[in-house]
């Protein structure tokens, strides 16, 4: 799907709107747990022009706009620009398994990018779902893409324990956990995990 029938302007009005909405929700839970500088730098790379023509031309407003550009093209060139400057997404840290015949490999992502992505999961899912949704809209988002996830085992647990806990205590709760047992803590998940 391209550009709505209204037009270049009203999608790139809207989707300026989307992103800064998006940011700051972002930015507000991060602040909450204690990822300040992570809450400031969120996306920031959603306002370069290699991304942000992708939104405007894409945007639908009840989903990412790198959906619409891979049901249109095949693939997001947006998306390929986000995921290789932004350390909060699982798709940042796949790389070939060293010594192998290029078997793609998830590896550990340090801490205090989980906690950035699950926040921005909560962000997104407010952001598209609006009155929709609920504690357990990322953990069910979560349920339906994990079988098409390349993760690190231990990065994927620990953001599943997070979207559980999201899901079954609230909120509020959990972004206390967070900022009291993570990220205050220095929690590092792994062996090789660094917070």
């Amino acid at each position: 799907m391209q550009t709505k029938p209204h037009g270049y302007l009203y999608n790139a009005w809207h989707h300026l709107c989307t992103i800064n909405h998006h940011k700051v929700l972002v930015m507000k839970y991060c602040f909450r747990v204690g990822l300040y500088k992570q809450g400031l730098l969120h996306d920031l790379s959603k306002y370069s022009w290699e991304e942000f023509r992708i939104g405007v031309k894409y945007y639908q407003g009840t989903r990412s706009p790198h959906a619409g550009a891979r049901d249109a093209e095949g693939f997001s060139p947006g998306w390929f620009h986000h995921k290789g400057r932004n350390k909060h997404h699982h798709e940042y840290w796949i790389d070939i398994k060293s010594g192998t015949d290029g078997t793609l490999v998830g590896h550990p992502m340090p801490t205090r990018y989980i906690v950035e992505m699950f926040c921005d999961r909560i962000a997104a899912s407010k952001v598209y779902m609006k009155d929709k949704y609920t504690d357990r809209s990322s953990l069910e988002y979560y349920e339906r893409t994990k079988p098409f996830v390349l993760m690190h085992e231990d990065s994927d647990a620990f953001l599943h324990k997070l979207l559980v806990m999201l899901a079954e205590e609230g909120e509020e709760k959990t972004l206390r956990w967070v900022k009291e047992n993570v990220v205050k803590a220095r929690y590092r998940i792994g062996e090789k995990g660094k917070y």
